[in-house]
Order: structure tokens, then sequence, then C-alpha cells
């Protein structure tokens, strides 16, 4: 195929509300160089990464939930997830799905026309576990809300499916952050799992992959969510934020307390979370878009053996598991809605809203 010299971005010009991202027609398509190749996006899906970097919320100048609009003051040096800044401009999306179409040098000449997916975790393939040497796709390096983007070969997973480029995209962030945090926490089938959030990308994909483990699942959730969250298959859904917890637990699976909390909301319910665990239970988190800053009685954690484990960077196999529980249909996709790059302020608006059930997708 012919490769333009120029392509459509939505690019980040600097943090701030929605007018920072800025619809450009005429930007430079990458060239690979040695060990990349250059990728024709399908489609590329949304997460609260891009929304958090956009704002800046990841600075600890920050101590309120996730804002559109941004904010009046951020520390310079840690706006971005990893506490450090990012260069603008830059093209944000880290879920990129599409073909291979060209190549840099010493890459497999057979990933030349592949469909692949994206591992959004940048290593030092070096030192691939070394947590201190990762970026993310779409914050230190361009990512996939354009019509092209290159990525190291050693990020692309090729896959065979029949799902489409905008059902493949609604996977790699939010699964792969959600296996991170089962992973962590050690989930098995003896386990009952309690999920926050469970109708966002990475809630959904907690109910189905604690399920796919064998465990039991419980899921809070704003009541309109109910019957799509149904369809996953948990073993009790319960309102977003009941008034007592361990009384709604009791009446939906017969028992007060939960072995995991699997939690990507934080915010002022923290307490009610920590208050569910069991003696010996674990708890695990990989966001807080209610709220980062948490208040927790420390009697609560010692005397009653808690385990506490922060999920962001994770091992390279869950991407490499991902791509096979999607090629043997263990795990589903939940498309929300699609978008196309023309209309990538509304996409990310409805993002916003949280008013739908799994993933956005932006279609190039």
């Amino acid at each position: 195929m012919t490769i333009p010299k120029t392509m459509k971005a939505v690019v980040l010009t600097g943090h701030g509300g929605p007018e920072v991202l800025e619809l450009r027609d005429n930007w430079p398509v990458p060239t690979p160089s040695a060990g990349q190749v250059l990728i024709k996006v399908g489609a590329c899906g949304m997460n609260n990464t891009d929304v958090n970097t956009r704002v800046g919320w990841y600075s600890k100048a920050v101590t309120e939930a996730t804002s559109d609009d941004g904010y009046d003051a951020l520390n310079d040096e840690d706006p971005a997830w990893g506490g450090s800044p990012i260069a603008f401009p830059r093209i944000q999306g880290a879920d990129a799905v599409g073909r291979v179409v060209a190549l840099g040098e010493n890459v497999p000449r057979e990933l030349m026309g592949a469909r692949v997916m994206l591992d959004c975790w940048l290593r030092d393939w070096d030192d691939p576990l070394n947590r201190d040497k990762t970026g993310y796709f779409g914050s230190e390096c361009d990512g996939g809300f354009a019509e092209y983007t290159i990525a190291d070969h050693r990020n692309v997973g090729v896959i065979d499916s029949v799902l489409s480029d905008a059902e493949l995209a609604t996977f790699s962030c939010s699964y792969s952050t959600a296996e991170g945090m089962l992973s962590r926490a050690g989930v098995g089938g003896e386990d009952t799992v309690l999920v926050t959030g469970a109708s966002g990308g990475v809630g959904s994909a907690l109910v189905q992959l604690a399920k796919r483990r064998g465990a039991r699942v419980v899921c809070l959730s704003s009541e309109a969510k109910h019957d799509q969250l149904a369809t996953l298959g948990p073993d009790a859904i319960l309102p977003r934020a009941p008034d007592d917890l361990q009384a709604a637990l009791q009446a939906a699976i017969g028992q007060k307390t939960v072995g995991v909390v699997a939690d990507i909301v934080g915010g002022p319910y923290f307490g009610s979370l920590i208050d569910v665990l069991e003696r010996g239970g674990r708890y695990t988190c990989s966001g807080a878009i209610a709220g980062p800053i948490v208040e927790l009685d420390l009697r609560t954690f010692y005397l009653r053996d808690l385990t506490f484990t922060g999920s962001t960077v994770i091992p390279p196999q869950i991407f490499r598991d991902l791509v096979g529980y999607i090629e043997r249909g263990e795990i589903k996709p939940m498309l929300a809605q699609s978008f196309p790059l023309e209309d990538f302020h509304a996409g990310q608006a409805k993002f916003i809203e949280k008013t739908h059930t799994g993933n956005i997708v932006v279609v190039p």
C-alpha cells in the first residue's frame, strides 16, 4: 500500500480542558526506526489515563476527583502517571489495534501485514521487569489517536480473531489492568471478589477475569447498568454505594465479608470497602476516580492482617496471556460506542459522563 506523508491526528498541546486537544489533518506520518513497526490504526480505545494526563490529575497538587476541565494549579514536576512531565505536543491513545504496514530494520519480516494489538507498557527490553524503566504508550511516546502510529515490535501482539477492530480496542488497557490487579492479589477459585465501578472498562474486565479464575464476584454499580452487567455472569450486583455494605452483602450472598476488594474508585467510600474485608483479606487498587485522598484506620489494617497491593506496571506475560484469552473466546468485549476521529471531543465527553457500560473507542 502507499503510505501518505501526512495524517489526521488528535494532538494534546498542554494540560487543561478539552480545548487543549486539537484535531490536525496534516500531521506527519511517523517513520519506523530500527526495531519498530508502522501500524495503520483501525481503532483505539479511550481510558482514564488519557483524561488524567490531559488535566494533570496525577500531580500531588490535586486532591479531588478527576475533572474534565483541568485544575488551577499543578506541580510542574509530576503531572503525568509516572511522576514526571510529558513532552508536548503528544498524541495520546494506548489501546491501538490495526495492521502493520511498514517495518524498521531488525524487525521479523512475518509481522508485515499482521493484525496486531498494542501492549501499552513501554519497556527496556534488556531489563523488562524493571518498573523504574517503563513508560506508557500515548504518554511517554505518541499513541493511537491518529491514522498511523509506530511501536517497538516487541510491544505488538499478533491477534487472530473474528472481532472487529473496535471490539478489540476495548481490551488492552482495561483488561491488562484488571488482570494485573487480580494477579497481584492472588485471586483464585476460593475467593469472593468485590468489584467497584463494575460497569466501566476496568470494572467490567475485572468481573470477567475474576469469573475466569473461578472466583465468586459481587459488583457495585449504578442500578441503571445492572441489566448489562448481568450479561457478564456476576454472582450478585449491588447499588454503587450501599449505606450498609455488610448488610447488603449478607442479603445478596449470605455473608458480610469478602476475601478481596478490587477497587478503581477510591474516594469517600473507601472505609466501607475496607470494613468488609475478612481477616487476612486483600485490597487491590488501580484507580481513584472518586478521589485519591482517603482515610484509613491503621488498627483495621494491622489487627485484621490485611494486605494492600497497588497495581500499575504489569509483568510482560499478562498482555500475552490476554491475547490468548481473546483468541480462545474466554472473555468478551464490552463496546459501548465508537466515534470517528473527527468527533473525538464528543467521544471523550461521553467517556467522562460515565453513563456507559464497558469501553468507548475512536475509529480513525
